[in-house]
């Protein structure tokens, strides 16, 4: 239990005393946001800070911080302190400094981003694979609620291809309406849910462990786990939006279209994602009892075990709620995601998204890939494992894409040294994501890494090292580039 309360108060104490020197370093100030200086009526319209903080917390908070967590906690409670410290050095600064670029960019979405600070050459390759990552997240993101509609709402029928189509049909809507009607309105709703499930599991959570505190001891079972999956680099992987995610760089810009003051920027980015590790801490605790109580939810997949930990701490009724909060979580973050997709790629060929008519023509080749991704990751269990695989460390790519271009942007604005704050969580994590995709997952018949049978661990982590040496010289020189040729 103290691992557990000992994370939620250090996320609390992070947010107030590292998020405000933090927020020292990014320097956010009173100059005009883009919705002030020239709103469009779609895209780039002002809301209220509530309804910003709201829309930001459910645009990152997908599926991670929950099925994420419940696969994670198998590398013991050692997550419940990995979680809270990542979440504030690495997530929050990470989410904070991709905003902030974002606003002081006129809104501009990652690609746009990464070929000012990183160069043409890897902007061109890095913005279709972007582009393809968060295709891959709205085909996740429409598979993972279809999936807990189906087997925890529906279990009597079969009722998957219909949640696919609904769910579908409600991205499409939301990315081509206006913020404000679709988005704007329905998100406080959907907030609500969050809060009041989370909020349940973890006020039911407390008095099982209160009772028995060992049921948030280390599991038994772990160890067969734990054998196969290093906890580096897998955890970081494994846990990734309850720690930190590039997924949350693709999101920023959508709120930072939205937002009347670069002073809301410290609660919106830095705040919402320490909000998200509150959650993740909630559900991996909630993961760890279940696993202690009926050890045979160690080989159910996620969304099975969520379901039992939702029935098993709040009853049918109340375990519903629960559930309906994540199928919230998974589509608040997958209709974004295909907003996102529309907007940068209307950036990166000049399409002007005020007319609806363009907004269509735009959005039609993302409907006919999504479509294409979903018929294929359905054929069997494998495939979608595969999809779900390239996710996760492509997704971390971005990750470290963002912390680097956020250095660079820092150097260039004279910060020298304070630059380490986006630089060091951008040399771990790209330590973490080139050891993963040089190394083998020790299961035979999946598809994980880029090299053929992979390479032995020791190996990955030193071919890492030498790429991330490599990285942060090229950051570092592009940096001080840049600030001389603004003198």
């Amino acid at each position: 239990m103290s691992w557990f309360l000992g994370g939620i108060a250090f996320l609390i104490l992070g947010y107030f005393l590292y998020g405000r020197i933090v927020e020292k370093i990014l320097s956010p100030d009173d100059r005009a946001t883009p919705c002030v200086d020239h709103p469009d009526g779609v895209d780039i319209v002002a809301l209220p800070q509530w309804k910003n903080m709201l829309i930001q917390l459910l645009n990152i908070a997908g599926v991670g911080p929950v099925i994420g967590v419940i696969l994670g906690i198998k590398f013991g409670k050692i997550a419940l302190l990995i979680i809270p410290l990542g979440c504030i050095f690495m997530g929050a600064v990470h989410d904070f400094a991709g905003g902030m670029m974002s606003l002081r960019e006129d809104g501009a979405n990652l690609p746009k981003i990464v070929r000012k600070y990183l160069g043409r050459a890897f902007a061109s390759a890095f913005s279709w694979a972007m582009v393809l990552l968060l295709l891959l997240v709205v085909a996740v993101f429409i598979n993972v609620p279809a999936n807990l509609i189906d087997k925890t709402v529906f279990p009597e029928i079969s009722f998957f291809w219909w949640a696919v189509g609904i769910i579908f049909a409600y991205y499409i809507a939301a990315t081509l309406f206006p913020v404000d009607k679709i988005i704007g309105r329905i998100y406080p709703v959907f907030g609500a849910l969050l809060i009041v499930g989370s909020i349940a599991i973890s006020v039911a959570l407390a008095v099982a462990a209160f009772k028995n505190p060992s049921i948030l001891a280390d599991c038994e079972g772990f160890a067969t786990f734990q054998e196969k999956n290093p906890l580096f680099p897998c955890l970081f992987v494994t846990i990734a939006c309850g720690i930190i995610s590039g997924f949350h760089a693709t999101q920023s810009p959508i709120v930072a279209r939205t937002m009347t003051s670069e002073k809301q920027a410290r609660t919106t980015f830095f705040g919402m994602m320490v909000l998200e590790g509150v959650i993740a801490m909630i559900w991996a605790a909630a993961a760890l009892a279940m696993y202690n109580i009926a050890p045979e939810n160690l080989s159910f997949n996620g969304p099975q075990v969520l379901g039992n930990i939702s029935k098993h701490f709040l009853g049918a009724w109340m375990g519903g709620v629960a559930i309906f909060a994540i199928v919230v979580l998974a589509v608040t973050s997958g209709d974004t995601a295909l907003r996102s997709v529309r907007l940068s790629i209307a950036e990166m060929f000049g399409i002007c998204q005020v007319s609806i008519f363009k907004r269509i023509v735009t959005t039609l080749p993302l409907v006919a890939i999504v479509s294409c991704l979903l018929w294929w990751s359905n054929q069997d269990a494998k495939s979608f494992n595969n999809l779900w695989n390239y996710f996760a460390w492509g997704n971390q790519i971005l990750s470290v894409t963002t912390l680097m271009a956020s250095s660079v942007w820092l150097l260039k604005r004279g910060k020298g040294l304070k630059a380490l704050v986006t630089l060091l969580p951008g040399i771990f994590m790209c330590m973490v994501v080139v050891s993963f995709i040089f190394w083998a997952w020790p299961t035979k018949g999946q598809v994980w890494g880029l090299v053929p049978g992979g390479l032995p661990l020791g190996h990955a982590i030193l071919a890492a090292a030498a790429v991330t040496a490599l990285v942060v010289v090229c950051v570092v020189r592009r940096g001080l580039s840049l600030k001389e040729e603004e003198k």
